[in-house]
Order: C-alpha cells, then sequence, then structure tokens
C-alpha cells in the first residue's frame, strides 16, 4: 500500500513548552543541496520541496563549533544509511517485479 507524494508541515505549540516543528517529505521533487554563507565562513545545508524547505546551519551563525563538526558526521552517517537502504530496496523491489513479469 501506497500513497501520493507529499510534504507534511506540523507546528506543535502547547504552554510552557517549546514550540516544536515537524517536516516530512514524501515527494519525488525533493532537492538537496549544500555550500558556504557569508564570504565562505559558515557551512549550510537546505532540504527543499515545492511546500518546504529547512535549512540547516552551524551553531547560533558564529564559528564552527567542535558541536557543529559532530552534528555534520551524524547527518552524513544518517545520510549515508538511507542511501544504501534505498539502494537495497530498490533492488530487491526490482528482482521481485522481474521474477512477477516472468512468472
Amino acid at each position: 500500500m501506497s500513497s501520493g507524494p507529499y510534504t507534511y508541515v506540523t507546528l506543535t505549540m502547547q504552554p510552557d513548552a517549546a514550540p516544536r516543528l515537524a517536516i516530512a517529505f514524501h515527494t519525488p521533487g525533493l532537492r538537496v543541496s549544500a555550500g558556504l554563507l557569508f564570504n565562505n565562513v559558515r557551512p549550510y545545508l537546505e532540504i527543499c520541496s515545492r511546500d518546504a524547505n529547512v535549512h540547516i546551519s552551524t551553531t547560533g551563525a558564529g564559528p564552527v563549533t567542535d558541536a557543529d563538526v559532530s552534528t555534520a558526521r551524524e547527518i552524513f552517517a544518517a545520510a549515508a544509511r538511507y542511501l544504501a537502504d534505498c539502494e537495497r530496496l530498490h533492488t530487491e523491489q526490482s528482482a521481485e517485479s522481474a521474477q512477477s513479469a516472468a512468472g
């Protein structure tokens, strides 16, 4: 079972709590970019759909800290896992489709 593409954005605000923003991208129109801002002193990562943009940069918009490097490594590791899972599932699903067509 699958649904069509969508981008889902939720903002939750409760008394005495910090606001919480959640964004879910399930769309073929996803764009990902990275670069440097402000005369090459601040890196950024951006993930966009036609409905929402997520922009990630360094802590407090200041110099790159050890924590920023650690966060970037976590993003990289998560993206590598996502890629590996996509490749594995694509291969498995392609094989299943080929078997169904031949069967």
